[in-house]
């Protein structure tokens, strides 16, 4: 039995611990944080309830798989349910949009549009579904670990047009300006500027409609406590309030980790669901990295950060749906000023999160529990968030309070900020990005960072920094790749 130390325990770090622990492994967990889950962590605050990561569960398959590999079910500890509609999108003249994986529902939706794009829809999908099946069901949970791993589906990538960006590929088949954005935002929940990222994460709308969006009962955060619940189960270790201070690297081989409070771990293997960057700049000396060194990892692209308000109401707000994406009149001007500029613009688009649309546990009786989430410059910019954050939370709260959520402030309950700097400090991001390695062509693949590292033998990564990229599928996938890597006990 081979002794496996995991570091962190968002969902790469629960997903690779389980099915390691699954092949024999004797696994051990270690997170920074006093709750399991890293960027899936759970606020709890005045009676209200928030996840602090990701809200959206597609593919819910590779949630349930990891419980089958034990022989059990994942309805016996959490309940994912379907949500209607996927999103609702607001535009800047106050008309919206909303789909989910009906054909004729969203059909209509863009026919209320401009009724030429209902084709134009259509050949998108067709045209996307080659891409789908070879971007995901193919790739997705393989390692690109050699240039000939990339040769070999290079052809593949030409043909299916993978230099594009996802704005320039949509937009040869949907015409209607406020239609392209409906169908390219997706990059964004991933970390990626639709006018950048490759074309290839136009999947993830067909990925939407192949299994649908979904939501875990009690917020994505009873996955990460379901997850944990099987683990220790099973006879796996889970460490809380515990930081790792480095990875012990002896004749170019991952020994085990040290802690902040000078003890050790000795390990046959180190799985990373830590920051990439982060774990290489902080965690391995210098000396023992030869090709990412601290030149490369700073000249990398990372993704934007995020600023994040939670905050509950004493009223309801039944108009506002699940999931809202609220833009601004400005779109690829924005993401430039956000990706490229790295300045805080005076305009904002923003995702707006009500849980209790369809779970009323979220909040108190009679209450609602919302945040609202602003894609923003990573800390590059060099922007002041002591000062800057409690400017730019008035202005996002008087703007919804004058637009969507009426008497907003006479009803608050409670408010939590979460800046980049937080995402820096708190969640170990290098530069506060909150998905890690930027999803263009050149950082994607063979060329993002590997699975199994190049620089120290035995040492593994998970999640968003690594191959196949951020969003849970992307996550979850890294998992099944590292246990491939290592292999049954």
């Amino acid at each position: 039995m081979s002794r496996i130390t995991v570091i962190g325990s968002g969902f790469g770090g629960m997903g690779s611990a389980l099915r390691l622990l699954a092949a024999g492994h004797d696994v051990t967990v270690i997170e920074k944080l006093d709750k399991p889950g890293g960027r899936a962590y759970v606020f709890e605050q005045d009676g209200f309830k928030f996840d602090a990561g990701p809200t959206v569960i597609t593919a819910p398959w590779l949630i349930h798989e990891l419980f089958e590999l034990f022989g059990k079910s994942s309805e016996s500890y959490v309940r994912i349910v379907p949500v209607h509609p996927f999103y609702r999108i607001y535009f800047s003249d106050h008309t919206s949009f909303e789909y989910n994986n009906e054909p004729g529902f969203i059909e209509e939706n863009i026919r209320r549009f401009n009724p030429d794009d209902v084709a134009g829809y259509r050949a998108f999908m067709e045209k996307t579904r080659p891409i789908f099946e070879k971007g995901f069901l193919e790739l997705a949970d393989k390692p690109f670990l050699t240039i000939g791993s990339m040769f070999k589906v290079l052809p593949d990538l030409v043909k299916l047009g993978s230099h594009r960006s996802v704005y320039s590929y949509v937009s040869k088949f949907i015409k209607d300006p406020r239609l392209r954005m409906v169908f390219t935002f997706h990059p964004l929940l991933v970390g990626g500027n639709p006018f950048h990222t490759t074309s290839i994460y136009s999947m993830i709308h067909y990925l939407e409609k192949e299994w649908g969006v979904h939501y875990a009962m009690g917020g994505t955060g009873e996955v990460i406590r379901a997850f944990v619940k099987l683990f220790e189960e099973e006879g796996g270790k889970l460490m809380l309030n515990t930081e790792v201070e480095s990875i012990d690297v002896r004749e170019g081989r991952a020994r085990g980790v040290r802690l902040r409070d000078g003890s050790f771990i000795e390990s046959d293997a180190v799985v990373s669901n830590a920051d990439v960057a982060y774990t290489y700049l902080n965690m391995i000396d210098r000396s023992q990295r030869k090709k990412y060194t601290d030149g490369k990892l700073q000249r990398m692209r990372y993704s934007m950060s995020l600023f994040v308000i939670y905050f509950g109401t004493t009223r309801q707000y039944p108009d506002i749906a699940h999931h809202d994406i609220i833009l601004s009149h400005r779109y690829r001007e924005l993401l430039e000023d956000i990706f490229t500029n790295k300045i805080l613009a005076d305009d904002f688009s923003l995702y707006l999160h009500r849980p209790t649309a369809t779970d009323p546990s979220m909040a108190p009786e009679g209450c609602d529990a919302f945040y609202a989430l602003v894609p923003v410059p990573h800390n590059a910019s060099g922007i002041n968030w002591v000062e800057e954050a409690p400017r730019f939370k008035e202005k996002i709260m008087a703007f919804l309070e004058k637009h969507y959520l009426p008497d907003l402030r006479k009803h608050l309950a409670t408010e939590r900020v979460f800046t980049p700097d937080d995402f820096e400090s708190r969640l170990n991001s290098y530069l506060g990005s909150a998905f890690s390695i930027e999803p263009v062509l050149t950082q994607s693949a063979w060329f993002r960072p590997h699975n199994r590292s190049e620089d120290v033998e035995n040492l593994y990564f998970t999640g968003a920094g690594t191959h196949p990229g951020a969003g849970l599928p992307g996550v979850l996938s890294s998992s099944k790749i590292v246990e491939k890597l290592i292999g049954p006990a």
